[in-house]
């Protein structure tokens, strides 16, 4: 990455501003670190057009810690600021906003999760729970099936329920479901009643949905794209979330209609490849290979400048259990009729279930509050509050 030279000379207010950056007093170290670098870049203001953390900042003369809590999780760490930046390392003032804003939104799924305490578990070691718990959920369900002497038995038509009762896995998967969602909806309650008070503008919400199913702020700087291992600008970050996104939802649609045939119609499971169910699910777990596959091998190649290298691990751990997921459950579906079914099976719930387990603590819950700082950011965009800092 190429910096320009010290621009000291042309900018004699940044070493001011670098020490009024002390009177932070809330937050952590990491919290007062964002605060310092977003005072430079406000008096800089190069970036001011990048993305809507950059038009966020510049309607703020200061930052207090809910301020940056909502600027952090706005960020998409597209790279873009830091290869544009003249302050960047290894200039003295070491302006790096990606790496700053990511370590405090790791900092918000623990402050603001439900409850907190587990949110504090999985931030000191929430690849190592995630796949304890998946992998010990898997390995009961393999021990429950060798004692009921059906581990290895084979269906003719692929019917799992003939394993484990229809009753009693859409009891158990409901009641973590619903456990799920309640936990996050609780943390994002806790984030929003922090970050914003104002009245939500219905072209607002509208304005937010776009840009989250969009992703259009992984389109960096000038919508060209992220920078990944160097200055280069690529859109494949941006695909490759819309493939592990979308893969998801396909997934879930297919959960869904699969519950509506069975509840609604009567049409118990197994169904056939060219059913809606299967056709939705295939697709959704062709797209949760494709998205984690391209996403990892993005993380292992970014700039080492690029977000927090201490949540590597986390990240590179979410993107497994996902591709996990995804491979366990085609698998399944390929072999349903064989007398791999049970272990397939097996292994796909203990993933399945650890996923949801961990939804709200960790790498999943950042597309949550992203989402709902969007929401801000919109909020603020359609009631036209003003720059804070004017053009003088």
């Amino acid at each position: 990455m190429q910096v320009q030279s010290n621009p000291t000379s042309t900018s004699p207010n940044l070493g001011g501003l670098i020490a009024e950056a002390s009177r932070l007093a809330q937050g952590s170290e990491n919290v007062a670190e964002v605060h310092r670098v977003l005072q430079i870049c406000n008096a800089c203001r190069y970036c001011e057009g990048f993305c809507a953390t950059f038009q966020s900042m510049t309607r703020r003369l200061d930052f207090d810690v809910k301020d940056i809590h909502f600027m952090a999780n706005l960020c998409h760490n597209c790279g873009a600021c830091l290869h544009a930046c003249q302050y960047a390392p290894p200039n003295e003032f070491g302006v790096n906003i990606p790496q700053a804003m990511a370590k405090v939104r790791l900092e918000t799924y623990t402050e603001f999760a439900w409850p907190r305490p587990l949110g504090v578990l999985y931030k000191k070691a929430g690849l190592s729970l995630s796949l304890i718990i998946s992998i010990a959920i898997g390995i009961f369900l393999i021990a429950l099936m060798q004692v009921n002497q059906s581990l290895w038995t084979s269906s003719p038509d692929g019917n799992f329920y003939a394993i484990f009762p229809h009753n009693t896995l859409a009891l158990t998967f409901g009641v973590v479901f619903v456990a799920m969602v309640f936990c996050l909806g609780m943390g994002v309650k806790n984030f929003w009643g922090e970050i914003s008070t104002d009245p939500i503008p219905p072209k607002a919400t509208v304005d937010a949905l776009r840009d989250t199913l969009t992703l259009k702020n992984l389109g960096g700087g000038h919508q060209a794209g992220c920078n990944e291992s160097d200055d280069a600008f690529s859109l494949a970050r941006r695909h490759l979330h819309h493939a592990t996104f979308y893969g998801f939802m396909l997934c879930f649609a297919a959960t869904s209609v699969a519950t509506l045939f069975h509840y609604l119609l009567g049409w118990e499971a197994p169904y056939s490849y060219t059913s809606l169910p299967v056709i939705l699910g295939t697709l959704g777990g062709i797209g949760l290979i494709v998205g984690p596959v391209g996403l990892l091998y993005l993380n292992l190649k970014r700039h080492p400048l690029h977000g927090d290298a201490a949540q590597k691990p986390m990240d590179r751990g979410f993107i497994a259990l996902l591709l996990m997921i995804s491979v366990t459950g085609l698998g399944l579906l390929a072999l349903r009729e064989t007398q791999y079914m049970g272990i397939l099976l097996a292994l796909h719930l203990g993933f399945v279930m650890g996923f949801f387990l961990m939804m709200p603590y960790g790498k999943f819950a950042h597309g949550i509050y992203r989402s709902a700082s969007l929401l801000k950011n919109a909020v603020e965009v359609r009631l036209g509050k003003k720059m804070s800092v004017g053009s003088e």
